[in-house]
């Protein structure tokens, strides 16, 4: 086996689930999606479509009708998007994973702004890639960017930057204002933008499409930039594993022949219900982002309240990212919480090891009773 592959490290997050999974009276809140199912009538689009026996093979970009569905909805939230930039992919980390083995080859520089979910790292490393961290700063629980400090770190050497924004764990947006002058950066020094976007609707601020700002809004079609999204966060079909790229024109047939590579395409039934749940985006979406709020306005206070813990609302995302002062280690501290307090939360340094001491709290929960629940719980182990 590769080298890279042995010295990949394991989820630290995954490290901590598996020693809670299966006890009944742990709190989870390590992963990062909803305790709610999928909305009945996009169940039932993929149960049609496997009666009418849609078990075969489908096109590697994704059945037409479901490109023409993404474009128009990417259209209505950024601007004219044709059908001929979306490949549709078999989830949101296949999507990234397909980026980076089309434009990184070992030995190129990676630029990666963390924390950041560990997977788009280790996709990098995985392609053989040198990385380069650019670590955002938290102040007063908050954490901000040194726009600086990134543009000083692409240079003409860097093949590719990776930004996930709405960012997981920290919840930190970049503005139009840092796209723009992102964008105009890597185009004088020919880096590819990798752009996870996947929680651009759950987004706080109010804003005139109902979005976080996305690079899409500020780039051209021919830009080196890709855009990463998947139907997990805001459609509530985590477990169908489906997203998709939007790509510039001339990379699209290439990328169609990535796909046959890794998975041939995306099963027909989970494309069926997709196009179902953008038809009825309005009957989702709204719902969730509203809940979702509910829930991030009620615990966040909570945890303020709590002695030594530090943290700012997030203003995208799923998450409350915290420091608890006093503990050093996070995967460690994460375990304790498991075993002593009944509570399952991911390790900071899981994202970057500039986020030891710091943990993420997924308050995407149906009942936010529960999220109240797990506060008394880690208020009664601080205590004690």
């Amino acid at each position: 086996m590769r080298q890279t592959v042995l010295n990949l490290e394991e989820s630290k997050i995954r490290e901590v689930a598996n020693a809670g999974m299966g006890r009944g009276d742990v709190l989870p809140f390590w992963f990062g999606e909803s305790d709610e199912v999928t909305p009945d009538f996009i169940r039932e689009a993929a149960i049609a479509s496997l009666q009418k026996g849609e078990t075969f093979y489908a096109h590697n970009l994704g059945l037409p009708e479901l490109r023409e569905a993404i474009a128009g909805y990417a259209s209505s939230l950024h601007g004219p998007i044709g059908a001929e930039r979306i490949a549709v992919t078999s989830g949101g980390v296949n999507a990234l994973m397909l980026a980076c083995q089309a434009v990184v080859d070992a030995g190129d520089e990676v630029v990666a702004v963390t924390p950041v979910w560990p997977n788009l790292p280790a996709q990098a490393l995985i392609m053989g890639a040198r990385l380069k961290r650019v670590s955002l700063t938290p102040r007063d629980g908050a954490w901000t960017l040194d726009l600086q400090k990134l543009l000083d770190a692409i240079t003409p050497a860097t093949r590719l930057l990776i930004v996930n924004a709405p960012n997981n764990p920290t919840g930190w947006t970049l503005s139009r204002g840092e796209q723009q002058a992102i964008l105009e950066h890597c185009r004088k020094t020919g880096t590819w933008i990798l752009a996870d976007e996947v929680y651009e609707r759950l987004y706080y601020e109010p804003t005139a499409n109902g979005c976080a700002p996305s690079f899409l809004d500020v780039a051209e079609p021919d830009d080196r930039l890709v855009v990463a999204h998947s139907f997990s966060k805001s459609f509530l079909m985590t477990g169908w594993r489906l997203g998709w790229l939007v790509l510039p024109p001339a990379m699209t047939h290439h990328m169609g022949k990535l796909i046959e590579f890794n998975t041939s395409c995306a099963s027909v039934f989970t494309q069926r219900a997709a196009v179902e749940a953008i038809r009825r985006t309005a009957d989702v979406t709204p719902r969730v982002v509203a809940h979702l709020k509910t829930c991030r306005d009620t615990l966040v206070p909570l945890l303020q309240a709590l002695p030594r813990v530090e943290l700012a609302p997030a203003k995208g995302g799923m998450y409350a990212f915290f420091h608890l002062d006093g503990f050093d280690d996070s995967l460690i501290l994460a375990k304790r919480l498991v075993a002593e307090a009944g509570i399952g939360l991911a390790p900071g340094n899981a994202f970057a090891p500039e986020a030891q001491g710091w943990l993420r709290w997924c308050f995407a929960s149906k009942d936010v009773a529960r999220l109240r629940q797990g506060v008394d719980r880690l208020a009664g182990w601080l205590a004690r």
